[in-house]
Order: C-alpha cells, then structure tokens, then sequence
C-alpha cells in the first residue's frame, strides 16, 4: 500500500503532471493524475492523504 501512495506521489510531483482529479463519491474517494502520455490513478481511501503533498502549480479537480 504504501508503495503505490509512493509512486502516485512521485509522478503527481514530476515536471509532466498536467492536472489532478480528486473524485469524491458517498463511499469511495478516487484520485487521477494526468501526465503528457499517462493517466495514473489511486482510489479507495488511499486519496486524502496525497492531496495535501501535491505541488503548488499543478491544477487540482475535486469532483462531487
């Protein structure tokens, strides 16, 4: 688990990371980062935390 929380957070803070997409939903919380050729995602509850060790330029998306 803590691997994959790893690696999110490596490409959200890479000089590619275009935008970051936070979707909320009644159970879950789902997270997706958008690179020049990848889309990386992280979901279940493993999203919160990430959020606040994103970089300051990249766009964030919370969706509801």
């Amino acid at each position: 688990k803590g691997e994959k929380i790893k690696t999110f957070l490596l490409k959200a803070r890479g000089k590619e990371a275009k935008s970051v997409k936070i979707e909320k939903t009644k159970d879950n919380v789902g997270c997706a980062v958008q690179s020049s050729k990848y889309l990386y995602t992280l979901d279940s509850g493993k999203a919160e935390k990430p959020k606040w060790s994103l970089p300051l330029g990249c766009t964030v998306k919370e969706l509801k």
